[in-house]
């Protein structure tokens, strides 16, 4: 910044500060956004599949543990009769704890009264697993692809 002097009102000096204008150009400003745009285009799938996959280990931690209360179920009654219908709440809704739904579990008990199948399904659509299975043998399954891809 410099200084001039100049005759101001009267004769008398006027001291003005002179500022060369300092800033971006609409041209780099531009060159930026592009470059954000860019990176966003690559980090938001990253992300969202990201997500996907930490909803389902939730979603496989669920149905373990509601595999584990209906073995208990078996081990006290040597059926799994209307375990169906009393299995607790808790287990029907994951996060179990009480974050935003994001599977929902049920329960299909086999004719025999002696199997079953826990299904976890996403609330909102997973195009990659869709619907989780685990039965009382331990075996696994998903809807739309194959186990070890969705059973991590």
């Amino acid at each position: 910044m410099t200084l001039e002097s100049s005759s101001g009102p009267g004769g008398r000096p006027a001291w003005r500060a002179r500022q060369s204008v300092r800033g971006f150009t609409l041209i780099e400003v531009m060159i930026v956004v592009a470059i954000l745009g860019i990176l966003a285009a690559f980090a938001y799938p990253a992300y969202t599949e990201q997500v996907a996959r930490g909803r389902r280990a939730g979603a496989q931690a669920g149905l373990m543990e509601a595999a584990q209360w209906m073995q208990r179920y078996y081990a006290a009654l040597n059926t799994y009769k209307d375990a169906d219908k009393k299995l607790p709440d808790s287990y029907k809704t994951l996060p179990r704890d009480g974050g935003a739904k994001t599977y929902s579990v049920e329960v299909v008990v086999g004719a025999d009264e002696r199997s079953y199948t826990l299904t976890a399904k996403p609330v909102s659509a997973d195009a990659k697993c869709g619907n989780l299975t685990l039965n009382d043998l331990g075996q696994k399954g998903s809807q739309y692809s194959d186990v070890p891809t969705c059973w991590r």
